[in-house]
């Protein structure tokens, strides 16, 4: 552990020394292919920075922050898009919103955040309060039938995601002081593919896909398919990227070659998506509405059935569960042991 706490450090000093340099250097030269050319040799490094480390706990955010996050964001301040345009004046605030998943809320937009619920403690505590239940219930696994060890393991995902992406952001919000738009929006409560996706699922790759591919995959799809079908191939580009960097993010985690399950699980539902878009617009007009209840069902019950069928039976089978169930035991007894020789 200690090892891996080291090379951990390491990861993160090279990553913030090239960001510096994204900083000071990148960010004096024009806007486009020049500009992009220029940190072509940091997306470069982000790509194998993770590789040093072999921990599921420091080696997944990690290559989430910097294999996905902060190269589609570089990649967008390349051309001048936000979240890194304008160019914060703060070399700390550069920073901290390209290597974390943070998006800044423009001041000029305090009519967005009326749409999201601010953090609420003790319901946060409740959740870290499941999350260890949810843990505790592995020891037993061999008793629980595998239909529920994936739901616990649907849950697992959330609340684990959702704590990790929260605490990487509290200190940002706290340090620096100004608002930062949250990464979930209750997706249990979605009633529709496109609610999950767009609007309460890890709004912060959202957030980024949307500049990044979505937005100029519908622009130049105008030009063949007309504005009609535009948002439907970009909605299923989007997807396919999507898709692809989880493979990419499945390799990190399991290091083998990957299966493509999970991003047929992303064009899936890209399709899905879609679909569901052109038959709501079709239904509305008519006057026809399904019940938040009843809509809210069929979703959640088609993530469930659609995640175990493609999503998690990579990492199942590459035994990236087990992995990441062992080593919570492990930090354990390593703060233990910390604890000890410090009041020693």
């Amino acid at each position: 552990m200690d090892g891996e706490i080291e090379r951990f450090i390491k990861v993160w000093i090279t990553s913030t020394t090239c960001l510096c340099y994204c900083y000071y250097i990148s960010s004096k030269i024009p806007k486009g292919f020049l500009r992009l050319l220029s940190i072509l040799p940091i997306l470069y490094l982000f790509l194998i920075l993770p590789l040093n480390l072999s921990s599921f706990h420091l080696g997944a955010p990690t290559t989430f922050f910097l294999v996905w996050l902060s190269t589609f964001k570089l990649i967008l301040f390349s051309f001048n898009q936000p979240p890194l345009f304008p160019l914060p004046n703060n070399i700390f605030h550069f920073i901290s919103i390209a290597s974390l998943p943070i998006y800044p809320q423009p001041p000029n937009q305090n009519q967005n955040t009326k749409k999201y619920k601010k953090p609420n403690l003790p319901f946060t505590c409740l959740k870290v309060v499941i999350l260890a239940t949810i843990i505790c219930c592995y020891h037993y696994r061999e008793h629980i039938h595998p239909n529920l060890i994936l739901i616990l393991y649907c849950c697992h995902m959330y609340l684990g995601l959702e704590l990790v992406l929260a605490l990487s952001a509290a200190p940002v919000r706290t340090v620096f002081g100004f608002e930062i738009e949250p990464q979930f929006n209750e997706p249990y409560l979605s009633t529709s593919l496109q609610d999950f996706w767009g609007r309460r699922w890890n709004l912060m790759v959202t957030r980024v896909l949307r500049p990044a591919v979505y937005n100029p995959v519908r622009h130049v799809s105008n030009f063949f398919v007309g504005p009609m079908f535009a948002a439907s191939v970009a909605t299923l580009a989007t997807f396919v990227v999507s898709g692809l960097m989880h493979e990419v993010i499945y390799y990190y985690l399991a290091r083998v070659p990957p299966t493509w399950e999970v991003t047929w699980f992303f064009v899936l539902h890209g399709v899905c998506t879609s679909v569901e878009v052109v038959v709501k617009k079709v239904v509305l007009r008519r006057g026809w509405k399904l019940h938040r209840a009843v809509s809210g069902l069929f979703t959640v019950a088609f993530l469930a059935v659609t995640g175990n069928w493609l999503f998690f039976p990579q990492l199942v089978r590459n035994g990236v569960d087990k992995k990441a169930i062992q080593e919570y035991t492990i930090m354990v007894d390593f703060v233990k042991d910390k604890l000890q020789l410090l009041f020693r």
